[in-house]
């Protein structure tokens, strides 16, 4: 929720929810292997579920990636460069 005046544009709510002891254990597993923190795990689990359920015919890989490149800063990124020309020779590359 965006909120003008706060660092960043950017008001953090914070509220208790109960979420089965299960789905916590495997959140901080998983954001051991992701460094991140629990509960940023949990929120980006959140993310990726509602973009499936907003974009179901997405592959289900193709959500955490767009996600992770969506974050990624532009100077972080790389950019495209194709590894082969095209099948038909007389089409040449653009830059």
């Amino acid at each position: 929720m965006k909120a003008p005046g706060f660092a960043g544009g950017w008001l953090l709510v914070r509220f208790s929810v109960r979420i089965d002891e299960s789905l916590v254990d495997a959140a901080r597993v998983a954001a051991k292997a992701e460094f991140r923190t629990v509960q940023g795990q949990i929120e980006f689990w959140a993310k990726v579920g509602r973009a499936a359920l907003d974009n179901p015919d997405l592959p289900a890989s193709f959500i955490p990636e767009s996600l992770m490149s969506l974050a990624e800063s532009l100077e972080d990124s790389t950019p495209f460069v194709p590894r082969s020309l095209p099948a038909d020779p007389a089409r040449t590359l653009q830059t």
